[in-house]
C-alpha cells in the first residue's frame, strides 16, 4: 500500500527524509538488536541516485551507529534528534550546542532500570533512554519514575517512544533536523517528504508540511516497515515515485 502518486511532488523535485527505527528497520527486542535486511542497503544507494542526492535519514540514535548500520547509504544524517547532523558523507559533525544532563540523572536513570529487570538504558550525548520492549507491563512505573526524576526542569523534556522513554534536551528534534538539511544542497529547493512511525516523528512530519512538503505516517501510508522497504525498493528500480 504505498502513497497515491499524487500526494508526492515529483521525485525531481523531491527529498527524502526517512526515519530508522520502526519506518526503515523492524523494531527489534532490544534497541542494538536490529536487523539490516541485505537488499536495503543497495536500494537507497540507487535511490539517492533518482534523487540527485536528496536522501537523508533522521533518527534518534547518534550519527555513528546510524553510519554503521546504513553505510554509505544516504547523502545526510540526522541523529540524536537533530542534535548532531553530518550534512555529507566524509563531513564532520554538525553539533547544536544542547545542555547535558547532570551526571546524577545517569545514575539515577541506572538505579530506575536496575529496579525493573528486562528493561534497559541507552546512553546519548545530552540525554538517554529508558528501553522496555522486553518487559512492556513496566512501561507505565518508567515513565513515572523518569517523570519524577526531572520535575521542575525547563532544560529537559520526557518523550514516549516506541516502547520506551526518552529524556532530551529542548533546542532539538526532528522538525528542527528537517529544517536544518532542507537550507542545503542537495536538499535545498526541493520538497521534503518525511516519513516516521512514532510520537518523536510527529515534529519532523509537521516541518515537512510546513515547508510544503509531504508528512507521513507508516502505519497509515504502508502499514508496516517491510512495505516501506518494498516500496523504496521498487522505486530506486525505475518503479512509479
Amino acid at each position: 500500500m504505498p502513497p497515491p502518486a499524487d500526494v508526492l511532488p515529483p521525485i525531481a523535485r523531491a527529498a527524502l527524509l526517512l526515519d530508522v527505527d520502526g519506518t526503515l528497520l523492524d523494531i527489534a527486542p532490544t534497541h542494538d538488536a536490529v536487523v539490516v535486511p541485505p537488499d536495503l542497503i543497495a536500494s537507497l544507494r540507487t535511490l539517492r541516485g533518482r534523487l540527485g542526492g536528496a536522501l537523508a535519514v533522521i533518527s534518534g540514535r547518534p550519527v555513528e551507529q546510524v553510519e554503521a548500520l546504513l553505510p554509505d547509504a544516504v547523502q545526510a544524517i540526522a541523529g540524536e534528534h537533530g542534535g548532531a547532523i553530518r550534512h555529507a558523507p566524509g563531513e564532520a559533525l554538525d553539533r547544536i550546542e544542547l545542555p547535558r544532563p547532570p551526571d546524577a540523572w545517569f545514575a539515577a536513570a541506572a538505579r530506575i532500570v536496575a529496579a525493573h529487570p528486562g528493561a534497559t538504558l541507552e546512553h546519548k550525548a545530552n540525554g538517554f533512554v529508558l528501553h522496555y520492549r522486553a518487559v512492556p507491563g513496566e512501561g507505565p512505573a518508567l515513565g513515572a519514575a523518569l517523570a519524577a526524576l526531572v520535575e521542575g526542569s525547563d532544560r529537559f523534556v520526557v518523550l514516549p517512544a516506541r516502547k520506551a522513554w526518552e529524556l532530551r534536551p529542548h533546542g532539538a528534534d526532528k522538525g528542527t533536523a528537517v529544517m536544518a538539511l532542507m537550507q542545503r544542497p542537495p536538499f535545498a529547493g526541493r520538497l521534503p517528504v518525511f516519513i516516521g512511525d512514532d510520537v518523536t516523528d510527529e515534529d519532523g512530519i509537521a516541518a515537512a508540511r510546513r515547508l510544503g512538503g509531504v508528512g507521513l505516517r507508516v502505519a497509515e501510508a504502508f502499514g508496516s516497515p517491510s512495505r516501506v522497504r518494498a516500496w523504496l525498493q521498487a522505486v530506486a528500480a525505475g518503479g512509479r515515485w
